[in-house]
């Protein structure tokens, strides 16, 4: 069938600037590329412990059913979200069916028309598509810059609009920098404006706090944020995400939130090893094997082209999608998986080698790199 000269022209733009996407097969090179921060998605101890729960809780179902409006809501899904709500230190916490999903039905759905979004410019993509689909104006502020966020919150209050909410936006981990925010000083902003502050803490679940609750948790903020989003694609190693907040917040999601509302809810088995992951991350040695890991790495890469990070994401900037896909690919051919993250993910001239850092890494994995990519840029 003919394709739409339009679509072809995209196409054919990306070809050009090198920058098309395919999708990857799977390697057994050394990882550094995969948001399995902590094993958890290979841990044959969890496989088998979320087997075994749904074998003693007589679950041997393959799917949801339905919507967890309609037939979805399976026994599971209530026990895990006060486990959650527990582990998390919140008042009420309800599940999505990933990072995505949530994204889109929070800010799809709570700004309201005459209400303000302020988002940092690097916020992940399933944000901005969530506050695209929004009725409320949006603005973004410079990344990590406070002073440029005060500076739009003052215009705005300035205005005097009656009855409109600011919601501000940020990540507790950037995905494509490995940086973070001065969340203690965000706090203080926010409250000071009477604004309410939303923070995806995707990249800090696992890695951050006396058990891997997050960063927020780390700063002892959780109690000073209106929203927290935690998914369980990375460092958890499954599917799924959940919305921490009021009470009223989860109504208002359960009555308005259409990403929840309108599709099949997650199967027993995908709960259930959510549980599991979340009970492995109470007795695991995994975390302080990662925090090793970033140590070692952070010290060994600090005369090189990398942005500042404590988490588990480094990125050594290098300039123009042919250069960094050239030095990705020479890493890849030497046995270590870094992958290129190119233009326009990133800005144009920001393009950079992703390093994903796990607590499986071994010692002489993380030198052998390093090395190989100080021999590229020397």
């Amino acid at each position: 069938m003919k394709t739409p000269k339009k679509i072809q022209a995209k196409l054919k733009d990306r070809t050009q600037n090198n920058s098309l996407r395919t999708l990857p097969v799977s390697t057994n090179k050394i990882d550094f590329s995969s948001n399995d921060y902590l094993g958890f998605a290979i841990s044959e101890s969890i496989f088998n412990k979320t087997h075994q729960l749904l074998l003693d809780r007589n679950l041997k179902q393959n799917g949801a059913t339905g919507s967890r409006l309609l037939s979805g809501n399976h026994e599971l899904y209530q026990e895990v979200e006060t486990q959650l709500c527990t582990f998390h230190n919140g008042e009420s916490a309800l599940l999505f069916n990933s990072g995505y999903d949530a994204n889109i039905g929070f800010f799809s759905s709570v700004p309201q028309r005459g209400d303000v979004i302020l988002y940092d410019e690097f916020i992940h993509a399933s944000i901005r598509d969530g506050i695209g689909m929004s009725h409320a104006k949006s603005y973004k502020f410079k990344h990590n810059d406070l002073v440029d966020l005060q500076e739009k919150i003052q215009k705005l209050q300035q205005s005097n609009t009656i009855d409109q909410a600011i919601y501000i936006v940020t990540e507790s981990v950037f995905s494509m920098d490995g940086d973070s925010p001065d969340l203690k000083a965000l706090v203080q902003l926010c409250k000071a404006a009477q604004s309410y502050l939303v923070v995806d803490e995707a990249h800090a679940l696992g890695v951050f706090g006396e058990y891997g609750q997050g960063l927020l948790h780390e700063l002892n903020l959780e109690k000073e944020v209106f929203a927290r989003i935690y998914t369980f694609g990375k460092a958890l190693g499954c599917h799924g995400a959940v919305i921490v907040g009021s009470e009223t917040l989860t109504s208002y999601l359960v009555n308005f939130s259409r990403s929840l509302i309108y599709t099949t809810g997650l199967s027993p088995h995908s709960v259930a090893t959510i549980k599991i992951a979340y009970e492995e991350l109470l007795q695991t040695k995994e975390i302080q094997r990662l925090r090793n890991n970033i140590n070692s790495f952070q010290k060994a890469t600090k005369n090189l082209n990398f942005i500042d990070g404590n988490a588990a994401i480094h990125c050594c900037v290098l300039s123009g999608n042919d250069n960094v896909k050239n030095v990705a690919n020479i890493l890849q051919g030497k046995g270590f998986q870094v992958k290129p993250i190119l233009s326009p993910t990133v800005p144009k001239g920001k393009e950079r080698l992703r390093f994903c850092l796990h607590s499986y890494n071994t010692e002489t994995e993380i030198k052998a790199v390093i090395n190989t990519l100080q021999t590229l840029q020397s």
